[in-house]
């Protein structure tokens, strides 16, 4: 499958500092992908970058197999994008605001509005003032501007700013709905680790304007890097007889954390029986987004 957003060695220096140092990463349809790294890290001068903002040092983005830099306009009729916050009438009704829109852009009719207004759940608000709009309504109208042209792609930078906990899970379904319904590649950018964690597909890391890694959130760990808990007695013993066949094993309340393969434990439990320690449960110990992003950026 062609991907829907490529970034080629992408390079930005401002004034001699490498701002963005060689990013090179893609994103397919069909998916919700993450940007995330620290405050400063280049999340938003990345998405500047590929929306047209500001322009690229060294390298190219590809927007469905168009250049950014060499065919910016055809690039950028695929892609819907809020940088920031949307911009708004505030002294004008939701539709209004849309109907703004529409007449920068060619081809949107009436039923493709309708139809724009019922996905972000607007119907009830679309007629009322826009400075009437709680912050979520307001969002969900800006994502309605990004999606009345029918992009493949979906672009947002911090989009659950200043939401409350309801208003970020609204966002959350309709990305999720987007992605799923109408196959479109969605790329977001965020700070939030635990939104990050049940939005998004992948996710990019990235600190001090270099990729770290890309990974599947979900994605279990390695074979050789699993780690299973061992709800056991005589703890001491244990951990002696362990790290005496080399595993690596860590001390916790319930018993003891040891780092192995799915094959390794029958051997675990046959050490533990022979040497007559109890085991009451054998649990794997999933590390979180936050503790993968913490260990990732740890330096």
């Amino acid at each position: 499958m062609t991907a829907m957003v490529e970034l080629k060695n992408v390079t930005k220096t401002i004034k001699g500092k490498k701002i963005i140092d060689d990013l090179s990463f893609e994103v397919n349809h069909g998916e919700v992908f993450g940007f995330l790294g620290p405050n400063g890290a280049g999340k938003t001068t990345t998405i500047r970058m590929i929306v047209g903002l500001i322009g690229i040092t060294e390298g190219d983005i590809l927007i469905n197999g168009k250049s950014v830099q060499r065919d910016f306009a055809d690039a950028m009729k695929d892609v819907g994008a809020i940088v920031e916050n949307p911009e708004l009438y505030k002294f004008l009704t939701g539709y209004q605001n849309l109907m703004q829109f529409v007449r920068m852009t060619k081809g949107v009719t009436k039923e493709r509005i309708d139809e724009v207004v019922e996905l972000v759940d607007l119907k009830d608000n679309i007629h009322k003032k826009v400075k009437t709009y709680s912050l979520g309504m307001r969002q969900r109208l800006g994502l309605a501007q990004c999606l009345l042209h029918q992009p493949k792609v979906l672009i947002l930078d911090e989009p659950t700013n200043g939401l409350d906990p309801a208003g970020i899970r609204e966002m959350r379904d309709h990305l999720r709905k987007l992605a799923k319904e109408e196959n479109m590649c969605i790329i977001v950018s965020s700070h939030l680790l635990s939104e990050m964690e049940m939005m998004c597909d992948r996710i990019a890391i990235i600190s001090k304007g270099k990729l770290v890694n890309v990974q599947n959130v979900h994605e279990q760990m390695e074979e050789n890097e699993r780690s299973y808990l061992f709800e056991i007695d005589k703890l001491e013993e244990a951990i002696s007889l362990l790290e005496g066949k080399g595993y690596s094993v860590l001390k916790e309340q319930d018993g003891l954390v040891v780092s192995t393969n799915r094959e390794g434990i029958p051997f675990i439990i046959k050490l533990m029986v022979e040497k007559d320690i109890n085991m009451y449960g054998i649990k794997e110990v999933k590390r979180t987004l936050e503790e993968r992003f913490l260990e990732i950026t740890a330096n």
